[in-house]
């Protein structure tokens, strides 16, 4: 499984998503050392192969390790994935940009936009990197990140700019249970990865209500429709919609209670407030933070939204979550499906 000319990859971000992928990269072949920002975290990972907060009850390779310094972390990297929460990244680049390597590829693992600019992370990164677009590349598909780690089979999507990062980064992220597949639709994949959580949201709501499968299927297939219209208007393939990072990932959120926003949903059906539910989240629940932006780009665009609309109406308290299932357009007049 390894080989002897071993890339040595970082991965910046210690959760359970950014942990997870860097087992995915060792157990593929490459040294891979993590950034944490905990001290405990970074020990716990390199001392005893384990990260109790985020993937409990798994061991992680014995050639991974973390380190709470971005400079060691980085020195010597082929690649750089990159997993923290969207609204922190941002923050987090100036001091990565001064330490990065020319040439090297970025890799967002990331699944969300910013707040105030409605930028996908890729943007941001490019944005706050300042490299060059083909330097940048996007991973996405159905990914929950603990039945990765038991080394349950899946499959994602590597998109960039440039068909030659993709292939190159597709190749790390590669081993015998997680297969790496390619796309030149940057747009289209980062969306799937966004918008399935706005679905997941509306789903966990449904079922905290009690509603059955039926209404969630219902809603699933209305969700894919509605990420479709919104990507294609700001530039993707509708494809790739149909393709892991947009429908095999709406899959797996939707139905899984592994998913932190199904849970979020859940929560929100069950009658709890928005701020309730946050304190009640130990991870960060990207589809809440993303509602908001995706309906202002979806207004400025001529897309409708409806089922966004009204998870957005259940966040602010103006909907009973009862009340959702059966707004699934926002007229009563009959419609083409």
């Amino acid at each position: 499984m390894q080989s002897t000319d071993k890339p040595r990859v970082a991965v910046i971000g210690a959760g359970s998503w950014g942990t997870t992928f860097a087992k995915v990269l060792a157990e593929g072949g490459a040294s891979t050392v993590v950034w944490a920002r905990r001290p405990e975290v970074a020990r716990e990972i390199t001392e005893t192969k384990r990260n109790s907060d985020y993937l409990p009850g798994i061991n992680l390779p014995r050639t991974l390790t973390a380190s709470t310094s971005l400079e060691q972390v980085l020195d010597g990297a082929s690649q750089v994935y990159v997993s923290v929460p969207s609204q922190t990244l941002r923050s987090n680049l100036s001091a990565i940009r001064a330490l990065l390597a020319p040439d090297v590829p970025v890799v967002s693992l990331m699944k969300g936009v910013e707040k105030g600019t409605g930028l996908r992370m890729s943007e941001v990164l490019l944005e706050g990197l300042g490299i060059d677009q083909d330097r940048i590349a996007v991973a996405s598909g159905p990914n929950l990140a603990l039945e990765i780690a038991r080394r349950q089979p899946t499959a994602a999507v590597v998109s960039s700019s440039s068909a030659e990062t993709a292939s190159a980064v597709a190749a790390v992220a590669t081993n015998p249970y997680f297969r790496s597949f390619i796309n030149t639709d940057v747009i289209g994949t980062e969306f799937g990865g966004v918008l399935k959580n706005l679905i997941a949201v509306a789903i966990g709501i449904v079922d905290g209500v009690g509603y059955g499968e039926n209404t969630k299927a219902s809603i699933i297939t209305r969700g894919l429709a509605e990420m479709t219209d919104f990507a294609v208007s700001l530039g993707a393939q509708p494809s790739t919609l149909s393709g892991l990072a947009g429908l095999g990932d709406l899959i797996a959120t939707c139905q899984s209670p592994l998913s932190r926003n199904n849970t979020a949903g859940r929560l929100l059906g069950q009658g709890y407030r928005f701020d309730e539910v946050v304190r009640q989240m130990d991870q960060t629940a990207e589809g809440l933070a993303s509602v908001a932006p995706i309906l202002e780009l979806a207004a400025a665009n001529g897309v409708d939204m409806p089922i966004v609309g009204q998870v957005a109406e259940v966040l602010a308290g103006r909907l009973d979550p009862r009340n959702i299932a059966p707004h699934l357009t926002e007229t009563d007049e009959p419609q083409g499906e």
